[in-house]
């Protein structure tokens, strides 16, 4: 059974490019630094072929299995003991040398009990061409040099394992899960800190899998663990809200609707029930559930700190917002139609609270505010309107504004001394002359000695740039006295 979340769709205008660097740095680790791997495990095989080794070795390797399924329990190895029988007869030396070859835990046995296992001469010639191949070969893989080893762990291999991978479909299947689920809680946190989640995730699964592993040689390499957080992440993220899951069984799939964390538990327990039932797999449950608990405790820990979500995240996706902003735009132009300005006054400051972004909404807004140039609500819309004009530097709307406004409403609430110097400024700045100086007249009926000083030294600065002497003259004995 298999069940992932599909609740997003990718966004290609805005790329996961953390997600996909993690991808393509996994590419690269494999095909070019786990490229060496198969050179050495045939000089490994050839050189242990050549040598006494595997008459030394087989029989003791059928011990160890039957002592492993009569004294441990293991009753799954009984397959890989057939399987071990079928190759000796079969005389399939190369796939009898691998299966012993990369055992890290027969090796270990191997080494602990060389005393009891064969006589002085026969030790002796093992442990030489035994530990020839070991150091040559085996210990320089990929997954011996920067995997995870429970009976040796290193700060460095908590993070390298993560990148390593133990063949084409596991690596497939890793970053296929990593690009699903990788491009969401990139958009919910951001490239960096969710850099920073995912290898974190990767640290607390490997530090779960050596706790239920401790003293074994086997490496653990692989995203798994990684992915696992992000599935953690992932739900945690989004707490009970309903989202949509895919689910496989068999040959059947579809999707669902769920809170998701409800899906939690029963990823979490699916990993600790193959962990005790599903015998040798090769698959690192522990890993991946360790990897479930610390996606979601990060979240739930680090939620409101360094790992916040991004306010954007529950937003609709632009061509949803952009379908809800035409109906709620329609449906406000609808009662501007039908003359009902109150309704449609509550409807554009709705739209215009939510798309801030769209200054047609304050034109409305604006225009409406202007039926009743008596009230406050004219005055501030008009400075506000008068703003947005000049971060768009649109000057011509700007002065259009103001003396709209100084027809219709500056008999009721005059303008501020800062509105008429914004307007001169503005003005000076966009050559319209005619303008700026209205706008010291009435900057100059306001009574703010200080800006219609400053005011009045710009025009005299500017008429006498342009030669215009008498207008330089005019407004230099306006100037204040010192």
């Amino acid at each position: 059974m298999l069940i992932i979340p599909a609740e997003n769709a990718v966004n290609w205008r805005q790329p996961p490019w953390a997600t996909l660097g993690l991808i393509v740095t996994c590419l690269l680790v494999f095909l070019f630094y786990q490229g060496g791997d198969s050179r050495l495990m045939e000089g490994a095989i050839e050189e242990y072929l050549a040598s006494d080794l595997p008459e030394l070795e087989a029989p003791v390797y059928e011990d160890y299995l039957q002592r492993e399924i009569r004294f441990e329990g293991e009753s799954e190895r009984i397959l890989e003991l057939r399987d071990f029988q079928r190759l000796r007869e079969s005389g399939e030396e190369v796939w009898v040398a691998v299966s012993l070859l990369v055992n890290p835990e027969f090796y270990q046995y191997m080494r602990e009990n060389r005393e009891l296992l064969w006589a002085p001469a026969d030790r002796q010639q093992w442990l030489e061409q035994r530990t020839a191949i070991q150091t040559r070969y085996i210990d320089r893989l990929s997954s011996n040099q920067l995997g995870l080893v429970p009976a040796e762990l290193s700060l460095y291999t908590l993070i390298t394992y993560q990148f390593l991978h133990g063949g084409w479909g596991h690596i497939i299947g890793n970053l296929l899960f990593l690009f699903l689920l990788g491009f969401t809680v990139e958009k919910a946190l951001g490239p960096g800190r969710y850099l920073l989640a995912y290898l974190l995730c990767g640290v607390l699964s490997g530090l779960v899998f050596t706790a239920f592993s401790l003293g074994s040689p086997v490496p653990l390499v692989g995203a798994s663990g990684s992915i696992s957080g992000l599935m953690g992440m992932y739900v945690a993220i989004y707490g009970l809200q309903k989202i949509r899951f895919f689910y496989f069984i068999g040959v059947y799939f579809n999707y669902f609707r769920a809170p998701a964390l409800a899906i939690l538990p029963v990823w979490l327990g699916k990993e600790i029930y193959d962990y005790w039932f599903a015998g040798a797999t090769g698959i690192a449950y522990m890993a991946h559930a360790g990897g479930l608990i610390g996606g979601a405790a990060l979240v739930w820990l680090l939620g409101r700190s360094v790992l916040q979500v991004r306010e954007t995240f529950f937003e609709p996706e632009e061509e949803e917002q952009d379908e809800r902003f035409t109906t709620a735009y329609a449906q406000a132009m609808g009662s501007l139609g039908r003359m009902e300005f109150e309704v449609a006054r509550r409807q554009f400051e709705a739209l215009w609270e939510r798309y801030p972004d769209r200054p047609i909404l304050l034109e409305h807004l604006y225009q409406l505010a202007k039926l009743r140039p008596d009230l406050p609500e004219y005055r501030e819309r008009t400075r506000e309107l008068m703003n947005e004009t000049i971060s768009r530097r649109q000057p011509e709307r700007l002065v259009e504004v103001w003396q709209e406004y100084l027809s219709k409403g500056e008999g009721y609430s005059p303008l501020a001394a800062e509105d008429h110097n914004r307007v001169l400024f503005t003005s000076l700045r966009h050559d319209d002359l005619k303008a700026a100086e209205k706008a010291f007249e009435r900057l100059r009926s306001t009574g703010d000695e200080l800006l219609t000083g400053e005011a009045c030294r710009l025009l005299v600065e500017e008429f006498e740039k342009r030669q215009m002497t008498p207008k330089a003259r005019h407004y230099r004995q306006l100037l204040p006295a010192n």
